[in-house]
């Protein structure tokens, strides 16, 4: 899932450590595919990136028998984003609650529900779609998130789809957290990474106050996804973020009188310049360039080898927005 037809600027993101801090990231909505609303946390006008996180997006909980807003279309309900492409990078499909069908152009046909972890790893080229279906739960609340590949393997590993329904847990003293991608208080996820890299959900009681273990080499960010929660001098709530930076052996996270839900997200600083473009991840311009092209050249071929098509999908793959007039250049990894 993607920013699929609206901002198509570029962002280019730059490695760099900030140690220690505390900095809020303001989520903006975006509009994703014909009926879906989104909170944006990454990328962000002040960070980029977090570790190889590179896109995170929030979304719900929706009441899919209920919408009346603006951007419902008639005979549709919850998410219905048609295939489009990515490369150099995997997509990480996470919901709290829902139940969302994902197909792609590997053959992959899979259900994704809520404490199963679903990432695809694009490779040099794939194509996926993700959709509601009319027998849906009735909630849809979820997070999808990217992953920069690092060059020395985002054009050579294979495409791939991976599901995973029995993820390694954590229990805490008043909390409990599952283990998405990468490692956290000595407790690691099967999940393919090719960067040291973080993913946990994170449940903590009404009330109390939980130390979570960090790699002092990882930057971190937390993303609240239920109620709030009180980390320094800050306490982020329903659908912000804080980045915490690097240089940390832990992290004291105190829960509101309700309890709080949040997505911890790490990993070593990604030092390589990226150019990321609507579903796009490129090292340039003209590598973005060629991207587009080789996307175009599968519809009207109905799949090429770089990007087949996705079985199963009734309807059109969208194409892809035009390329803005100015050549895609570097821009800081923070302000």
């Amino acid at each position: 899932m993607s920013d699929l037809e609206k901002d198509p600027a570029e962002i280019v993101c730059v490695g760099g450590n900030d140690g220690p801090v505390l900095e809020f990231l303001e989520p903006r909505e975006v509009v994703l595919g014909r009926t879906t609303k989104v909170r944006r946390l990454l990328p962000n006008k002040n960070r980029r990136m977090v570790g190889a996180w590179c896109f995170v997006d929030h979304y719900g909980p929706d009441d899919l028998t209920s919408r009346v807003d603006s951007y419902d279309v008639p005979g549709e309900r919850g998410m219905r984003v048609p295939p489009h492409p990515h490369t150099s990078l995997q997509t990480v499909s996470w919901l709290f609650e829902g139940e969302i069908e994902h197909r792609d152009s590997v053959g992959s046909h899979a259900m994704v529900r809520p404490g199963e972890l679903n990432i695809m790893t694009a490779g040099n080229g794939i194509a996926h779609s993700e959709v509601s279906t009319p027998t849906a739960p009735p909630m849809l609340h979820g997070a999808q998130l990217w992953v920069a590949l690092p060059d020395s393997v985002r054009t050579t590993v294979p495409p791939a789809f991976n599901a995973y329904a029995d993820l390694p847990t954590i229990d805490f003293d008043g909390a409990r957290a599952t283990v998405m991608v990468g490692t956290v208080a000595g407790v690691t996820s099967p999940a393919p990474a090719y960067t040291p890299l973080v993913g946990a959900d994170l449940t903590i009681d009404p009330g109390r106050t939980v130390t979570v273990p960090l790699t002092p080499s990882n930057e971190y960010a937390v993303l609240i996804v239920d109620g709030s929660v009180t980390v320094g001098d800050l306490t982020p709530s329903f659908g912000e973020m804080v980045y915490l930076g690097d240089g940390r052996e832990s992290v004291d996270l105190v829960a509101s009188d309700n309890g709080t839900r949040l997505l911890l997200l790490g990993g070593e600083p990604f030092e390589e310049q990226l150019v990321m473009w609507w579903n796009f991840i490129g090292r340039s311009h003209e590598e973005i360039v060629t991207a587009r092209e080789a996307w175009q050249e599968a519809i009207a071929a109905s799949g090429t080898d770089r990007f087949g098509m996705v079985p199963g999908y009734d309807g059109d793959p969208l194409p892809a927005p035009a390329l803005p007039a100015i050549a895609l250049k570097p821009r800081p990894r923070a302000r």
